[in-house]
């Protein structure tokens, strides 16, 4: 009788309403696209005119924001599998350097057929993921070493192997020796979207779909949330650490290809800082850099919203180390934003 009257009082207990934190919690987890809104509406605003055309809102300036975005959009792909491991790749722009001048030397000098360039590119950028992740999980060193170690050894790699010299990259109709067809990936479609935008969201879905459905995924935000727990669980862990730093190897090769064909070149000292702008991205779309939490869908937004900030920055003529200034500012109230949300 008891339990039947205890049953009925919580039956009839009405639901307790969801906490102010709760709702904090909630909107701090859409942090990257809230983001995303606020900057494209203030860049409206404070955009320049010309001829009574707002300039930041023109459809060809945001299909060039696009662009702009895509080689750091892919490689921050790449970096958000890495950080939901609660690891860190700071090598990723010195292995573009060391791989677009790569995909230069194959194209122009060794005048190899353009698949069989692309293919040694992306396996080149597997392997040297692929060491990233091998030295840290057998070694036991930690990420940070291991990748700042292998930054020095790709932008080594690439001014060693090439001579410390960028090779131009151009079609046959400008004096190079590589087929127009190559360049595909540098034109838009309709003569309106940038291929290359296209490819960075093809990337993204892969990784989404493959994050969300697939056991890989899933081991993946096992690891970053509980390494030991997962490992008790069954999960490959030094296994999967690997993969996902081959992926970001790839993800690296991939976006260097666009990057030498978009700058028809491939120089040694070429993505500098390309790594903290991934990082950037990633933490700022919401991935937790303590790993565990986050989305691609995030980390696209974040991309997005540096691009549109570089963009409207660019437009009122600001200079670049102002721009260093507002990307350093923005990571630092995205990790509080993050902490914030835990303590929700």
């Amino acid at each position: 009788m008891s339990t039947q009257t205890s049953t009925v009082q919580s039956a009839s207990t009405p639901a307790s309403k969801p906490s102010g934190k709760d709702g904090l919690g909630s909107l701090l987890k859409f942090q990257g696209y809230l983001g995303l809104l606020i900057v494209f509406i203030a860049g409206a605003i404070v955009s320049p005119s010309a001829s009574g055309t707002n300039l930041f809102l023109e459809l060809n300036n945001q299909m060039n924001i696009l662009r702009y975005v895509s080689v750091v959009g892919i490689m921050a792909v790449g970096m958000t599998l890495v950080i939901l491991i609660a690891e860190i790749d700071l090598s990723v722009g010195a292995m573009l350097a060391f791989l677009a001048t790569l995909t230069a030397y194959l194209l122009m000098v060794v005048q190899l057929p353009t698949p069989v360039a692309f293919l040694i590119v992306i396996a080149a950028g597997a392997v040297l993921g692929g060491i990233n992740g091998t030295v840290t999980t057998r070694l036991a060193i930690p990420s940070f070493v291991t990748t700042l170690a292998m930054m020095s050894v790709a932008r080594g790699l690439a001014r060693l192997s090439f001579g410390g010299k960028a090779i131009p990259l151009l079609p046959l109709s400008m004096g190079g020796k590589v087929s127009e067809a190559t360049f595909f990936v540098t034109e838009r479609i309709g003569g309106v979207l940038p291929i290359p935008a296209v490819v960075l969201f093809v990337v993204a879905l892969i990784a989404s779909l493959c994050l969300k459905y697939t056991p890989f995924g899933r081991h993946v935000y096992a690891i970053g949330g509980n390494p030991v727990a997962a490992r008790l669980s069954g999960v490959r862990v030094r296994q999967t650490k690997v993969i996902v730093f081959a992926i970001a190897g790839v993800c690296a090769a991939l976006a260097s290809y666009l990057h030498a064909l978009q700058l028809n070149q491939g120089a040694p000292n070429d993505g500098v800082g390309y790594e903290l702008n991934a990082i950037a991205a990633v933490v700022i779309g919401g991935t937790s850099l303590m790993g565990g939490i986050g989305t691609i869908a995030g980390t696209i937004a974040g991309a997005w919203m540096l691009g549109m900030i570089d963009n409207i920055l660019n437009l009122n003529n600001v200079e670049s180390d102002v721009q260093l200034l507002v990307k350093g500012a923005l990571i630092v109230v995205a990790v509080s934003l993050q902490r914030l949300q835990r303590r929700t």
